[in-house]
């Protein structure tokens, strides 16, 4: 694939940023004891990567970020604008389109091995490890914690992320039997 940017790319990376618009009208679960509540917008940025690799992915989820910095109100419970990205969670949105960068450069360089676990190994690896990695040290840092401290609050929400996985990792593989669109992006 040239280096040039498609008719076909724009489209895919519109589809997986209004994708990523459609995920986050999934109601937030609130659990009574945390100040964040559980979402599925990692979802949308595990199959972003999976399914249109990691350029298209991260562009896809880049575009998403920066309508929510426009003011769009498109993050989970109808947040945008600024703010978002000088509070205490910015990390892990900041961290989206990396993870799905590293979740699509995954999935390209083993494409002839893709199943629903390697599918599952690559949305873990970009959707939980990229996203708490630069995550969790942003919390700390704003929250004023030690980073052990904002790891060990982070680990509440790692059994819903690997959940996210798993179903990310079922829709890539009945995706990619059906209507491999990763092909295009080799």
């Amino acid at each position: 694939m040239s280096q040039d940017v498609s008719t076909r790319d724009i489209v895919y990376i519109a589809l997986f940023a209004a994708l990523m618009a459609a995920i986050n009208l999934v109601p937030a679960f609130q659990v009574g004891f945390l100040p964040v509540p559980i979402t599925a917008q990692t979802l949308g940025v595990m199959l972003a990567g999976a399914l249109i690799g990691a350029k298209r992915g991260a562009l896809a989820i880049l575009l998403f970020v920066l309508l929510v910095a426009l003011g769009l109100p498109l993050l989970s419970g109808g947040h945008g604008g600024l703010s978002v990205f000088f509070g205490p969670t910015a990390g892990f949105i900041i961290a989206w389109p990396f993870a799905a960068y590293v979740t699509g450069w995954l999935t390209e360089k083993n494409w002839h091995r893709m199943n629903a676990v390697w599918f599952f190994i690559f949305a873990a690896i970009g959707g939980i490890g990229v996203v708490y990695l630069i995550g969790i040290p942003w919390l700390a840092m704003v929250a004023k914690l030690s980073l052990f401290d904002a790891a060990m609050g982070s680990l509440i929400f790692v059994p819903g992320d690997l959940i996210k996985a798993a179903v990310a990792a079922v829709i890539a593989e009945t995706v990619r039997r059906s209507y491999p669109l990763m092909q295009a992006a080799r």
